[in-house]
């Protein structure tokens, strides 16, 4: 065989094993999945303090991370420093007004007047959750708004955010923590 021929077969198998290696190893081209999960804020709570509350701020955690893709709630390490730390009081219920931010804190107060007073206790742990994430009241409003708080009244036990409210969060936390703006650190006290 002619060394022309050697040299083009040896050449043409030099670049199948070049593509094949480099196609093996190559990053993956990320899928929006990808991308999205990436951009996801992790904050971190404590409810260490919050006594008599834990199945209510369960379950509020699961409906918002349930219904929002690019924020997720997760319990804190005991020890470790969370960004949302919820305590149980005698009170109304209050939170700070967020949207937090990684490395900042905000503090969520749920209130044993408003349970005494017939509301929901997990209606007012998801609650005061929104405002953690951004969320002001929208009061009066219907129990399908979640933010609408007491306005809706005892009968009401609706814990989801409506696409409005879910949007809202979403575009707070769009492209990350660096996304987020300061903020202001109102108390918002939900008694009715």
């Amino acid at each position: 065989m002619p060394l022309c021929t050697w040299l083009k077969a040896g050449t043409t198998a030099a670049a199948v094993i070049l593509a094949t290696a480099t196609a093996a190893t190559a990053a993956p081209t990320p899928t929006p999945s990808t991308a999205r999960a990436s951009a996801v804020v992790t904050l971190r709570y404590d409810d260490s303090r919050a006594g008599g509350w834990e199945a209510a701020i369960t379950a509020g955690v699961a409906s918002w991370n349930a219904n929002v893709a690019n924020v997720r709630l997760v319990e804190a390490a005991p020890g470790t420093r969370a960004e949302i730390v919820i305590v149980a009081t005698t009170g109304w219920p209050q939170a700070t007004l967020g949207p937090v931010r990684p490395g900042r804190q905000v503090r969520v107060e749920l209130g044993s007047q408003a349970v005494a007073q017939g509301y929901d206790k997990t209606r007012i742990a998801a609650h005061e959750l929104g405002h953690s994430l951004g969320l002001p009241d929208t009061k009066p409003g219907p129990c399908s708004q979640l933010m609408s708080g007491s306005s809706a009244g005892t009968s009401c036990v609706n814990a989801v955010p409506n696409a409005t409210e879910r949007s809202r969060v979403e575009s707070a936390y769009a492209n990350g923590a660096a996304s987020l703006v300061r903020t202001d650190g109102r108390i918002l006290v939900d008694a009715p």
